[in-house]
């Protein structure tokens, strides 16, 4: 099933690379870019995540937190932020329920589920929500439009 646009966002709590946990409504009252990318490390995923890494102070000074999520242990999580210098919380949804909960299985290619992004409001409400396995950059772009048109 999942998450659809103007629906709450479910609500969820996950470790962080820093041993805190993190709980999405706790960033109520920010936008929070919420995307679900396959594995570390990987070409398209860090392609993503630096994206979001140099366009995070843009983000965060027009009010909106970037959150990354995918099923990398917690130490895994550690290294790659630390050796891509990201300057956001990305979480460690082991047994995939948090991805499962969002519906953010739908974009499967060759067996590997793509990446999925959700924009979410101040008020916890979806906005936007895509998916791209071959752009992963397009992301970025499109949650900076929405954080941008959203002011």
């Amino acid at each position: 099933m999942g998450v659809a646009v103007n629906q709450a966002a479910p609500d969820f709590v996950l470790p962080g690379t820093d041993g805190t946990p993190l709980q999405l409504s706790a960033l109520r009252g920010r936008k929070v870019v919420l995307f679900f990318y396959p594995r570390n490390n990987t070409r398209g995923c860090t392609a993503e995540a630096c994206a979001f890494r140099d366009a995070y102070e843009e983000l965060a000074t027009a009010g909106a937190e970037v959150v990354g999520i995918s099923s990398d242990s917690v130490e895994s999580h550690r290294r790659f932020v630390a050796s891509r210098g990201l300057p956001f919380p990305v979480v460690s949804d082991r047994d995939g329920s948090v991805r499962r909960l969002y519906g953010a299985n739908s974009a499967v290619l060759l067996g590997m589920t793509g990446r999925v992004t959700y924009l979410i409001d101040e008020e916890g409400g979806v906005r936007d929500m895509f998916s791209s396995v071959f752009r992963p950059v397009e992301h970025v772009r499109r949650a900076r439009a929405w954080v941008e048109n959203a002011q």
